[in-house]
């Protein structure tokens, strides 16, 4: 199914270099922010305190976030939790407070406003279970880095490997440091985006490699370059395809999902747009660059053959 058909083959590999430049700027600023600013992490990781309360109508969440504010305190989560009757909160540790003396606190002025609320569960999260969950959230980050270069490096060759890595960690980086500047809240739902992105880069760079290596085998007088600039133009209408349905579903998630999917879907969106960029534009100018030629994805067919000559 193609959308369209390009006639003519784009010569993207003409501005591999302008474009790797704008990717190592961009890199370098989403380091920077990584380091002067850092990521705003939940309470998935900081600590804090769960609240879980039931309204008998339809719970008002601004009129919730209204009493929290009010009561000078910051940096807290509501949203909606299996139904628009009740309601989560989530809080940040305070030391001056205790926090049973806390949770009591914010269901007292909660009653004031509705005296039919209910609570339903009060969860503790301390600082060191944060720790584990972002000590754990980066091993598993490493972890499928490694998976995806084993995968890559058997399936085509250390070259494709390395360069799917490079573009696929350059996505990853882009997003925290979008997260870092902005300071938004970095929490499970988007570490879990990011691992989300790297499968979903990886499976765009994979399309493309898979049509450039197709190209050794058919182009045989064609310059490699040109057969990149092939391979990319022919996957073109695919990846328009793919990426507008994907960020469609993206979007619905992202305005209509409330505020536990507002970030998680944000991640998505960000890795998506840099997904695309990074696979045609980072991924094969440095495929390129790494010299990739024909020999080394036809060496072990042409010693089979003359192995089997009489």
């Amino acid at each position: 199914m193609e959308f369209f058909k390009i006639k003519r083959d784009i010569p993207f590999m003409r501005y591999g270099r302008v474009t790797t430049t704008i990717s190592l700027v961009t890199f370098i600023l989403a380091i920077l922010a990584l380091s002067f600013k850092g990521l705003n992490l939940g309470l998935d990781f900081t600590g804090g305190i769960q609240i879980e309360v039931r309204y008998d109508q339809p719970a008002n969440l601004e009129t919730v976030r209204k009493i929290l504010e009010d009561q000078k305190l910051t940096e807290f989560s509501v949203q909606n939790i299996g139904s628009v009757k009740n309601v989560l909160i989530r809080l940040p540790m305070k030391p001056e407070i205790n926090n049973a003396r806390l949770s009591e606190m914010v269901l007292a002025k909660l009653k004031e406003q509705d005296a039919g609320v209910v609570l339903r569960s009060v969860e503790f999260v301390g600082p060191q279970v944060g720790q584990e969950l972002f000590e754990s959230g980066g091993l598993a980050l490493m972890l499928v880095v490694a998976g995806i270069m084993a995968y890559l490096a058997v399936r085509f060759e250390w070259r494709f490997a390395l360069a799917a890595i490079i573009a696929n960690m350059h996505d990853i980086v882009i997003i925290l440091g979008m997260f870092a500047f902005f300071q938004w809240e970095f929490t499970l739902p988007v570490l879990a985006g990011v691992l989300a992105i790297l499968g979903y880069s990886v499976n765009e760079s994979v399309v493309v490699f898979d049509r450039v290596r197709e190209n050794f085998h058919l182009m045989r007088n064609t310059s490699v370059p040109d057969m990149i600039d092939n391979a990319i133009t022919a996957t073109m209408s695919r990846t328009v395809i793919t990426h507008f349905m994907t960020q469609l579903m993206v979007l619905a998630m992202f305005f209509f999902g409330g505020e536990a999917l507002h970030n998680f879907a944000l991640a998505l969106t960000i890795g998506i747009v840099f997904g695309i960029y990074s696979s045609v534009l980072v991924a094969s100018p440095i495929l390129l660059w790494l010299g990739v030629s024909r020999q080394d994805l036809m060496v072990k067919k042409e010693s089979v053959e003359i192995d089997n000559l009489p």
